[in-house]
């Protein structure tokens, strides 16, 4: 079906990046049983902007909703790390003066941390489209691989890694006073 194209001067809310289509047309629901069959990711299927309409068979609907919520865990795990990414650049103290090891730690630490937010992020949106393309196409999933298990090993042990070093470093500054 080809798209209507109006003339921008007819219509203010029209785009002239994408050929001058309007608002409605980039935000059209895209039916989900309809693309499921394709051999595309239905994630990018036009128009992108557009919401997903999903038939609610069994229990595709909570199945879709369960999805969302892991990609906004891990949205949310991501928007942490970067916390406290930029708390360790910052030296954020609250008694003390930071020492000159842990000056010398933060940038390191900081981009450690700023690395594996990004790479959760990526993880997430990852697993969201990869998971959504194949409950489109009808296909039973298990959310776990071997990509998710290693990030999030990693993760797990810079967390404890760099605990053990904040109290190491604490234990080395209190003993050398």
């Amino acid at each position: 079906m080809p798209i209507p194209r109006s003339d921008p001067e007819d219509n203010p809310a029209s785009c002239s990046c994408c050929g001058a289509l309007s608002i409605s047309e980039l935000t059209r629901p895209v039916e989900v049983a309809d693309c499921g069959s394709g051999s595309g990711n239905l994630f990018w299927t036009w128009p992108v902007l557009g919401p997903l309409l999903v038939e609610n068979e069994s229990s595709d609907t909570r199945d879709h909703c369960a999805n969302e919520r892991t990609f906004l865990s891990y949205l949310r795990l991501s928007i942490y790390l970067a916390i406290v990414a930029i708390a360790i650049v910052l030296s954020f103290h609250l008694k003390s003066k930071p020492s000159h090891l842990e000056l010398r730690m933060a940038l390191p630490l900081g981009i450690v941390f700023w690395l594996l937010s990004l790479s959760c992020l990526v993880l997430g949106f990852g697993n969201y489209i990869k998971t959504l393309d194949k409950y489109s196409k009808k296909v039973a999933i298990v959310q776990t691989g071997w990509r998710t298990q290693s990030i999030m090993s990693l993760i797990t042990l810079s967390i404890i890694g760099t605990c053990v070093i904040l109290l190491v470093t604490e234990k080395v500054e209190a003993n050398g006073e």
